[in-house]
């Protein structure tokens, strides 16, 4: 509990667009005078910003309210009062249910309205009530997002550009808790971006469900938009995600190429690699239109590096679906990727479906497809040995006289050296390769282009 100023305690559910999303919320709160709590124990107004990607996510939150609950009685009985919001994809998709089930929830906010947290906070405050907002003006929760903090945290920063979706995979509830495509105003992305800048940001990542479907109100493409922000003084990398395969257009795929501040790593999922099981996903490609982008987008930039997400165990996949998976991560060659077991979301049509595929098939051939993954990535990680890539310097590392950064495919690099290196692009020899980080000989400033010839 806060003693004297009041304080908030966000805790963040899913993806990076949920960690922007918990950033934003504190910056809405910051000027009612809500400093960040570490734990809920320490804070006055507790937010669960939830996800609904993964399986039984609301049970979870459930759960989590009820911890909570037992806090706020205690802080009755001592004549002290907490206030608990629910906010994200499953306050979106589950609204007034939520205070159905957890009577002590206050606040129920979806992803399109915490922007309005300070008016919502104080209509609670008045009438005592608990207060459901569930609707999704996008335009104008990003008009009244348009400040941000003059302190964030670190070099590197997200930035969310679109949200919503239009795709419909069958799979999937994004459509459903985040709505249509909306596109930010290009002026309003800058704007943040030059105030990022100028407190010391020097790597954004442009955040997105389909972020490669950014258009904005005057039909400026994502590409068009990276180019526009490459100009501001200060940013040194630039990167993106999530993209779908059907919005990857010739004049994103030349940016690679052609701008240096787009780093050459570019997460791409095809989710499986059975044209079959692609069309029941309602994916919109085949796995040869996937393997020809690639081959474009190689062709482009020819040391970009693929990251993608894979979907085990879809409804009706048969071992031959699932070894065209193997196969089409045999024919990419991953740097990264992220795979799970396919597990059902309500309302969405691969739930219905009466052929869902057993759990034990699922778990072991999630774990073939971890393997092959992981081997790539080690390989990937193993090339990069003796070779000197520019390298972000972000923080101290763990061990005294360390410094810790990324490498342009967003590779952990270890090395010694000092503070003064946070924030600077510097040259690194790799000397070691570990399971999940490299380590470097810092050699001097550089001119980040993505990474050096050698």
């Amino acid at each position: 509990m806060s003693d004297g100023a009041k304080k908030v305690f966000v805790k963040t559910y899913g993806c990076q667009m949920n960690a922007y999303d918990s950033e934003r919320m504190r910056e809405t709160l910051a000027p009612l005078g809500y400093g960040e709590a570490a734990s809920a124990e320490e804070a006055d107004l507790v937010i669960l910003n939830t996800c609904h990607i993964r399986e039984k996510a609301a049970e979870k939150v459930y759960s989590e309210l009820g911890k909570i609950k037992r806090l706020k009685n205690a802080r009755s009985a001592g004549g002290q009062s907490l206030t608990i919001a629910v906010a994200g994809c499953v306050a979106q998709a589950e609204g007034e249910e939520i205070i159905r089930r957890a009577p002590a929830v206050d606040l129920v906010i979806g992803p399109q309205t915490y922007h309005r947290l300070p008016d919502l906070l104080s209509r609670h405050a008045e009438t005592g009530l608990s207060v459901v907002e569930t609707e999704f003006p996008a335009e104008e929760k990003f008009r009244g997002l348009a400040t941000r903090r003059p302190a964030p945290r670190g070099v590197s920063a997200f930035v969310t550009v679109q949200e919503g979706c239009d795709k419909f995979c069958s799979f999937c509830v994004v459509p459903y808790t985040r709505g249509s495509e909306f596109s930010r105003p290009e002026e309003q992305i800058e704007r943040e971006l030059r105030e990022l800048a100028q407190s010391g940001v020097r790597e954004v990542t442009l955040l997105g469900q389909n972020v490669n479907a950014y258009r904005g109100p005057a039909g400026l493409s994502l590409a068009g938009l990276i180019a526009r922000l490459s100009r501001i003084d200060g940013l040194t990398r630039l990167r993106y995600m999530t993209s779908h395969p059907r919005d990857m257009d010739e004049e994103l795929i030349a940016a690679h190429g052609e701008n240096a501040k787009l780093m050459p790593f570019l997460h791409l999922p095809v989710q499986a690699g059975s044209d079959r099981i692609l069309k029941q996903m309602n994916r919109g490609h085949s796995a040869a239109d996937y393997l020809g982008l690639v081959a474009k987008i190689r062709a482009a930039r020819s040391d970009i590096a693929m990251s993608g997400d894979f979907i085990v165990g879809f409804p009706g996949e048969t071992e031959e679906d699932f070894r065209a998976t193997l196969d089409i991560v045999d024919a990419v060659g991953y740097a990264s990727a992220f795979s799970f077991k396919y597990s059902p979301r309500p309302g969405t049509p691969a739930a219905e479906r009466d052929d869902q595929v057993p759990e034990e098939v699922k778990t072991e051939r999630l774990q073939r497809l971890q393997a092959l993954l992981q081997s790539q990535q080690q390989a990937f990680n193993r090339s990069c040995l003796g070779r000197s890539l520019p390298v972000l310097v972000e923080k101290r590392g763990q061990q005294e006289g360390q410094m810790a950064g990324r490498s342009p495919y967003l590779q952990p690099v270890h090395m010694r050296g000092g503070p003064d290196l946070i924030g600077r692009v510097v040259e690194a020899k790799i000397m070691a390769v570990g399971s999940n980080s490299l380590s470097g000989h810092y050699g001097g400033d550089m001119a980040d282009s993505g990474v050096s010839a050698t």
